[in-house]
């Protein structure tokens, strides 16, 4: 929308698209080393006028300055784009419209020619061309312009020549990454921050001093930055640790990263770390402990064959184990609902089912067999699983109780089945390859791992191809386990409390004016 062409003038009204600029106001890093620190003089200006947001005035000194050298003519020119950037995004913020509209072009027309000049006059060697290459990316990821994947890589390629540089200035590397993954360019700024520690690695720092510093990012919040670093330290290690010494590392690091109901996790980068454990070939290197943290993170992933996997792998070795009737009913619940197979369902839901001793899991296992046999049409053999549900649930299952009692309800008064529940069931074991994969729709819940009675956020999103300012209306059919909530079809998210303690499955199906889109479940697990 802003650009070196003519200005569409926008029209207020509710159905506007996304305004240009999609961050908050937020002016650049103050800190200038190396030859910025030439510019110091023009950085303390900056931050008096920018103080009382006087940025025409601000401009009105730089033009005023006799120039002495070349220098001083890069860094007028970068702080004049950087004044015309900072006063955009301030008069969008204060909704400044008669300045923004009256003059907004001249000022981006300022910024992106001074921004070029410092890009012209200055070679890779003078931070204020990386900095100029940031701020003429920035601008141009705001508008959402033509002109802003050129300038992003652009910037990168301007970065990787500057971090070759003796001189480099490690905090502007660092400066470009943050700034990228703000943006969510997620790959880009893993390049930059990469080029970061490599250079924190050529300091010739340590393996403990580089793991105290990748522990350090990890505590700030900056994981990507904590990941690169740890990947270094863990290169260095493998090559001088033993492997009795080496796989306590890798596990200590992998506890960081697992999936946890409060603090910093990474689900990907601890799969990674726990499939390196796995490759060192160690025979029982992975306790039961171990073993259920990867296949929950797996699951939580939605990676759910290797979840199963890994949790049918832990009641094989470990038949004891405490995770027992969790994981057999997670490996039950995989199977039906995302791999289609009734056939293995039954088999596991019906293993708990034998038990003796009345679980959540066991209790929930009676009604999906239930569920089951409703679905398919043999309703003698769903009523005895609702009645064996509610003969051994007593008053401590409140919640599924009732799901089996209207379940009954139905069957006695030979209803089918609630119209949500019975479109999750058709499109589950539906041969449908393009639902099967439920890779258009994302369903997260806010915390996987709950208190009783514990409000919990559960949300939905859809990958759709984009249509413009057109909001495509959609249906959210929800059903299974939600914690006392009703969501209406307009609902694309809700807030839920469980009583019970268990594991419990959200489905939803998201229905487009053209049809079905996708599907997808997801199991939070309450103690």
């Amino acid at each position: 929308m802003w650009a070196n062409f003519i200005f569409t003038v926008f029209i207020f009204s509710t159905s506007l698209c996304t305004f240009a600029f999609s961050q908050p106001v937020a002016v650049q890093d103050n800190t200038l080393t190396g030859y910025c620190a030439s510019c110091a003089s023009f950085e303390n200006e900056k931050i008096k006028y920018f103080k009382e947001n006087k940025y025409s005035e601000f401009i009105n000194f730089l033009d005023s300055y006799k120039i002495a050298d070349k220098l001083n003519q890069s860094c007028i020119n970068y702080y004049r784009a950087l004044a015309r950037y900072t006063q955009l995004k301030y008069l969008e913020d204060k909704q400044s419209w008669d300045d923004y509209f009256a003059n907004g072009n001249i000022y981006r027309d300022q910024l992106v020619e001074s921004a070029q000049k410092v890009i012209s006059q200055t070679d890779s060697a003078n931070c204020l061309k990386a900095k100029s290459r940031l701020l003429l990316w920035q601008f141009h990821r705001d508008q959402q312009d033509a002109f802003a994947q050129q300038a992003l890589e652009d910037l990168v390629t301007e970065v990787k020549v500057y971090a070759k540089l003796a001189a480099a200035d490690l905090d502007l590397i660092k400066e470009v990454a943050d700034k990228l993954l703000a943006y969510e360019e997620k790959s880009k700024a893993r390049e930059i921050y990469k080029l970061y520690v490599e250079g924190l690695a050529a300091q010739k720092m340590t393996q403990a001093q580089l793991k105290s510093a990748a522990a350090g990012f990890y505590k700030q919040g900056n994981l990507e930055l904590a990941e690169n670093i740890y990947d270094i330290y863990i290169e260095g290690i493998s090559k001088g640790f033993t492997p009795d010494k080496f796989i306590p590392e890798l596990f200590e690091i992998a506890s960081l990263f697992v999936y946890k109901p409060s603090g910093l996790y990474d689900l990907a980068y601890a799969e990674e770390i726990y499939a390196k454990i796995e490759t060192l070939g160690q025979k029982n290197v992975f306790n039961q402990g171990t073993i259920y943290l990867r296949a929950f993170n797996l699951e939580k992933m939605n990676a759910y064959k290797d979840a199963r996997k890994f949790y049918l792998q832990l009641t094989q070795i470990y038949p004891d184990t405490k995770y027992f009737d969790e994981a057999i009913y997670k490996v039950a619940m995989i199977s039906a609902y995302a791999l289609a197979d009734l056939n293995e369902a039954r088999k596991y839901f019906g293993l708990l089912a034998a038990k003796t001793g009345f679980s959540p899991h066991v209790i929930s296992a009676f009604y999906q067999l239930g569920l089951l046999s409703q679905w398919q049409g043999d309703l003698v053999k769903a009523s005895s699983y609702y009645d064996l549900l509610l003969k051994n649930a007593q008053d401590k299952y409140a919640t599924i109780a009732a799901q089996a009692g209207e379940r009954i309800k139905e069957i006695q008064e030979n209803k089918p089945l609630s119209y949500n529940l019975k479109i999750f069931l058709d499109l589950s074991f539906k041969n449908d390859s393009a639902l099967s994969q439920m890779n258009k729709a994302e369903l997260r819940s806010a915390s996987y791992i709950l208190e009783k009675n514990q409000n919990n956020i559960i949300s939905s999103s859809v990958n759709m191809p984009q249509s413009g300012c057109n909001q495509v209306e959609l249906q959210y059919l929800w059903s299974g386990d939600l914690g006392g909530a009703n969501p209406g079809v307009t609902e694309s998210n809700f807030v839920s409390a469980y009583a019970d303690s268990g594991t419990k499955e959200i489905n939803l199906v998201i229905v487009s004016p053209a049809g079905i889109l996708d599907r997808a479940f997801i199991m939070v697990d309450v103690y």
